[in-house]
């Protein structure tokens, strides 16, 4: 694998090197600067991978969610997000956290038939599943390929709730699936927007839409009576945890019912991964944001802790718990997403029965 510590911004790319895979053995390393512009650019672009897995739906244990059933049809995301959690994920399969993660997508093209055959089970009883929960269902390359798109209408076929997680106006291509789902009570929304700071957007997320493009998807979203709350995720004190009050109100005026967050946590190799970001994007301010988020975990970058690892604890965290509420008290109050409805699900997707 590909261990690059470059001095110069490698744009285009959250992570600016691949960090070493603890699963294998062996890695390349730049050792000389003439060998590193060879390194970096091969197979710079995106490369798809395709996977076939037996299953598509992952059943989490974790306590720390708000879900347990979820379907990523794709592992890798080219948005590029410095502080993704999912890249860790990304080592399974023999790549690297960094770069790697960015740019080696690997796509599950059979999703929409095994989620077929997950809701045929006999007696399958319908639990909220959300698409997204690891990586973006709606990355750049769902525009080509569309499996969102088709698991979104098997959802609509077998009218089973679905919640769906993203940073990407693309889907808004399927408004007319998602206003279908929305009308039965089947659809939550959660739009991922974490900045209006176009500079710190486009070094932090390089490969996304803009943080007022995602102020717009929330108010089309609304618009057509589609529950859609604010994901403010996540919230790193001294780099984006100013802008709380300012992005929750934008939210609000666009239509967003509720607003979540999360606290940046830095485990395994995004540590490293995001520590090299940030000394090259910010040298001014390195020191002390590294030093604000360990703050918020109990003195670490990495935080395991059940109940602890999102939400964080200490004197900063509790310091961004209360401006969070106090935003949304003051911007949201009395607004809450709509419940979902499990009475229409049909586990014979709409086919009619042959009475003959």
């Amino acid at each position: 694998m590909l261990y690059v510590q470059n001095k110069d911004f490698f744009k285009g790319r959250g992570a600016q090197i691949n960090t070493h895979n603890k699963f294998l053995k062996s890695d390349y390393v730049a050792e000389h600067p003439e060998g590193i512009d060879e390194l970096m650019l091969e197979n710079a672009s995106t490369q798809i991978y395709e996977e076939h897995p037996k299953t598509i739906v992952s059943i989490s244990k974790s306590q720390d969610l708000p879900f347990l059933h979820s379907i990523n049809p794709y592992q890798g995301c080219e948005h590029g997000c410095i502080y993704c959690y999912a890249r860790n994920s990304h080592e399974y399969y023999g790549f690297s956290a960094g770069l790697d993660f960015e740019r080696k997508i690997i796509v599950k093209r059979e999703a929409p038939q095994l989620l077929e055959k997950y809701l045929n089970k006999p007696g399958y009883t319908p639990s909220v599943i959300m698409l997204s929960g690891n990586t973006d269902c709606y990355q750049p390359i769902e525009r080509k390929l569309k499996i969102t798109r088709s698991l979104l209408e098997t959802f609509l076929k077998y009218k089973h709730p679905v919640s769906i997680i993203s940073k990407n106006n693309l889907m808004l291509r399927d408004l007319d699936i998602l206003k279908d789902l929305a009308a039965l009570d089947l659809l939550h929304i959660s739009v991922t927007l974490n900045s209006l700071n176009e500079n710190l957007r486009q070094k932090m997320e390089p490969r996304t839409v803009t943080g007022q493009s995602r102020i717009d998807l929330i108010k089309k979203l609304s618009r057509e009576n589609i529950p859609v709350r604010l994901m403010f995720a996540p919230i790193i004190p001294g780099l984006n945890s100013d802008e709380i009050p300012e992005v929750i109100k934008a939210a609000a005026d666009a239509g967003a019912s509720e607003a979540a967050f999360t606290l940046v946590r830095l485990n395994g190799a995004i540590a490293e991964i995001f520590t090299d970001w940030l000394i090259k994007s910010f040298p001014d301010r390195a020191e002390k944001v590294l030093n604000l988020i360990a703050a918020c975990h109990d003195g670490k970058l990495n935080d395991s802790r059940w109940g602890k690892r999102i939400s964080g604890d200490g004197k900063v965290a509790e310091s961004i718990h209360k401006l969070f509420k106090i935003s949304v008290r003051r911007f949201m109050n009395g607004r809450k997403m709509r419940e979902f409805n499990f009475d229409h699900f049909n586990q014979t997707g709409g086919k009619q029965l042959n009475l003959f």
